[in-house]
């Protein structure tokens, strides 16, 4: 943990355990994951691509390059092989280049903060996604917390509810992952 103004911040595994949501999402061998807006520590990635094995695949997507030659040096460092990354805007339709419904799982793991263009990221994760996959978000709750990003900049899960729906996703469930992030898991109509 980072100390910082005698405020204790947790980082990693103490914020969001990914191996556990991943496994909450009955995440399969030979699956095709996408995590879009990976980060440069790939929590996700690499805990996914270790779930679906080698012959399953990993989209590692991320808009700075500098955080994908991290996630390759990290795939290296932890001989993981199935990785592979992505320069893209998610804020631009098509910007992943990822094909149309081939995806079984899509991550948008605190990526919504960040941006005022939730619709077309949400648009972008359901064009490729299969019928029947699965979208997991992962973002800060919209309630005051001694670190993490303004509210003002907090996504508010009912409005990616409704946007998710607009692009053919139920909400298949909704959960607290983890003291200061909800999740949602929705399924492509």
């Amino acid at each position: 943990m980072i100390k910082e103004k005698n405020i204790k911040v947790p980082s990693g595994k103490e914020l969001i355990d990914a191996r556990s949501l991943l496994e909450q999402m009955n995440i399969e061998e030979k699956m095709k994951v996408a995590d879009l807006g990976c980060g440069r520590r790939a929590y996700f990635s690499l805990q996914a691509a270790k779930l679906i094995g080698p012959q399953g695949i990993v989209y590692a997507v991320d808009v700075v390059k500098g955080v994908l030659e991290n996630v390759k040096s990290m795939a290296n460092l932890f001989g993981v092989q199935n990785i592979i990354t992505i320069w893209a805007d998610l804020e631009v339709a098509g910007g992943t280049k990822i094909p149309e419904q081939s995806i079984d799982l899509a991550i948008l793991n605190n990526i919504l903060f960040q941006t005022k263009k939730d619709e077309l990221i949400i648009k972008e994760a359901s064009r490729i996604l299969k019928n029947g996959g699965k979208l997991l978000v992962v973002d800060w709750k919209k309630t005051s917390t001694p670190f993490g990003p303004s509210l003002e900049d907090r996504s508010d899960p009912n409005e990616i509810k409704i946007l998710a729906d607009k692009y053919q996703m139920a909400i298949d469930q909704e959960f607290e992952a983890g003291p200061y992030h909800y999740g949602l898991i929705f399924i492509k109509k």
